[in-house]
C-alpha cells in the first residue's frame, strides 16, 4: 500500500493518533501485510516482534494450555489492536496467546522497539493502549461469564451471531470440531446442539457450513 493511502487509512481508522509526528512515524516504521484466512499468525510461546494495526479483515485470539486445548478470547477488528500482544511487548516475555487470520485482512505491524518508545513519547498512543486494554478486559469478563453463568446452548448462539457480525456475513464457513475447540467443549455436544438448533428453524447446516436464519430468535430453554 503506497504511504499516502497509509496515512490516510491510519487517520481514518485511528482517529485516536491525532499528532501528526505519531502517525508519520508508524507509516515511516512499520511492514504493511496482506494475509489470507487460515492464516496462523502468532504461536503460544513465540516471541512478540510487533504489534499489529489492523486496517481490514479480522483476527481471532485464543488461549491454549498445556494440553493443547483452545478457548476462543475475542476477535481484532479494523480500527484494533491486541492488548495480550501489548502487554507482552512491554513486558518482553513470549506470547502466551494463539492469533488466525479468519477472513482476507490487511495490518501494520509496528517493531516492538517503536512501541516502547511510542508510549514514552506520545500520549495519544498512550491513550489508545489504555482504551485498547479496556475494551479486551470487558471482552474476557464476557467471556468467563458465558463460561460461568450461562448454558452451552447459550453460549454457542452468542459464539455463533457475534462470528457472523464480525464477519458481517449471514453463513459461517466453520467445522463443529473448530467450535467445540473454541468453546472448550466435544465435538459431538456441538453438533447435537446444532441439530436442535436447525430443528427451530434458527440456523441451517450444511457441510462445512452454517446459514444463520433466524438465531436472534433464540432462547434458552
Amino acid at each position: 500500500m503506497e504511504r499516502l493511502n497509509l496515512k490516510n487509512k491510519l487517520k481514518e481508522l485511528f482517529p485516536v493518533f491525532e499528532q501528526h509526528e505519531l502517525v508519520e512515524k508508524i507509516v515511516d516504521n512499520c511492514q504493511y501485510f496482506k494475509l489470507p484466512g487460515g492464516t496462523e499468525l502468532m504461536h503460544t510461546g513465540s516471541y512478540i516482534s510487533v504489534v499489529p494495526l489492523v486496517i481490514s479483515g479480522t483476527i481471532k485470539v485464543f488461549r491454549e494450555d498445556a494440553d493443547g486445548r483452545e478457548i476462543f478470547l475475542y476477535y481484532i477488528n479494523r480500527g484494533e489492536s491486541c492488548a495480550l500482544t501489548m502487554t507482552a511487548c512491554f513486558k518482553m516475555e513470549k506470547s502466551y496467546i494463539k492469533a488466525k487470520i479468519q477472513e482476507d485482512t490487511e495490518f501494520l505491524a509496528i517493531p516492538v522497539q517503536l512501541v516502547r518508545s511510542f508510549h514514552q513519547n506520545y500520549p495519544t498512543w498512550s491513550k489508545f493502549v489504555f482504551s485498547t486494554f479496556s475494551k479486551r478486559f470487558d471482552e474476557i469478563l464476557k467471556v468467563l461469564e458465558t463460561v460461568v453463568f450461562h448454558n452451552m446452548d447459550e453460549r454457542l448462539a452468542r459464539y455463533l451471531k457475534e462470528k457472523a457480525s464480525v464477519m458481517n456475513v449471514k453463513v459461517l464457513y466453520i467445522s463443529h470440531k473448530e467450535i467445540a475447540d473454541d468453546l472448550v467443549t466435544s465435538r459431538e455436544v456441538i453438533s447435537r446442539l446444532l441439530k436442535q438448533m436447525e430443528k427451530k428453524e434458527l440456523l441451517e447446516l450444511a457441510r462445512g457450513r452454517i446459514k444463520l436464519t433466524g438465531l436472534h430468535q433464540f432462547h434458552a430453554v
